[in-house]
């Protein structure tokens, strides 16, 4: 059986240069040919000299991951590059869906990285200990009404929830639908937690109350996760309780 030629699609992680996995490294270090969005491609330049590069802005990954495959087909190495996880709303899902459309004879190989959502978390203190959901409030191409439908689940299910893009200079208004929806289900005095820049150097982070929530500071690079009904906060940290005291005792 003949092997098929791998295209891989890389996380480069949240932005930190220590957060970039020895794999992800050593997986770029052996490619050609680098695409990826031109904020990304911007991260870490140093890992690109000498190979070519596929960049392109906002809205361009279809076209981008196309080019990547034609590439990829000419038997070059081929990495396809997302900040955070290449499989948490990044290129190795839309990678696989041109492959299968177009019957190519391509691999796909996704190279993890760190996702915001866990960076975000550690700069908070813990909130993510139990179960949680991870929602992006972008309807760019996700309908408004699924998001919302997705918010009140996860709100009537008590689980912590990672909101992804909650805002732009064009996009406010789905932010205040899910404040709204998590203060109904968990009250005003839940506790939440902003990341911005998480891992770069314009990090910034804070913790509040829904009641309190700083709207006008959201922006895409933010990252919001709200608690839940055993998210507390202690000594400046933010964190859920599993239960392990309540029933191993100390």
């Amino acid at each position: 059986m003949m092997t098929k030629q791998i295209i891989y699609a890389i996380g480069l992680g949240p932005g930190a240069s220590d957060l970039l996995t020895p794999r992800a490294a050593a997986i770029i270090a052996k490619c050609d040919v680098i695409a990826g969005y031109n904020t990304y491609l911007k991260q870490f330049p140093e890992l690109f000299v000498g190979k070519r590069i596929i960049g392109n802005g906002m809205r361009g990954e279809i076209e981008r991951c196309n080019l990547a495959l034609t590439e990829a087909q000419k038997g070059k190495t081929v990495g396809v590059i997302s900040s955070g996880d290449a499989g948490i709303y990044a290129m190795a899902g839309l990678l696989l869906e041109l492959i299968t459309a177009e019957a190519m004879e391509l691999e796909v190989v996704s190279v993890p990285g760190v996702t915001a959502a866990s960076a975000a978390a550690c700069i908070l203190g813990a909130p993510l200990m139990n179960d949680f959901a991870v929602i992006s409030l972008s309807d760019l191409l996700t309908p408004k009404n699924v998001i919302l439908k997705r918010l009140k689940a996860v709100a009537s299910g008590d689980m912590v929830c990672a909101l992804y893009n909650p805002s732009s200079t064009r996009r406010k208004a789905l932010i205040k639908e899910a404040v709204k929806i998590f203060t109904q289900a968990q009250g005003e005095d839940c506790y939440c937690g902003i990341v911005k820049d998480a891992s770069r150097p314009s990090e910034t982070s804070n913790i509040c109350k829904l009641k309190d929530f700083p709207f006008e500071t959201i922006n895409m690079t933010t990252i919001v996760i709200i608690g839940n009904s055993h998210t507390v906060l202690n000594n400046g940290k933010l964190y859920t309780t599993r239960g392990y005291i309540e029933k191993y005792g100390k």
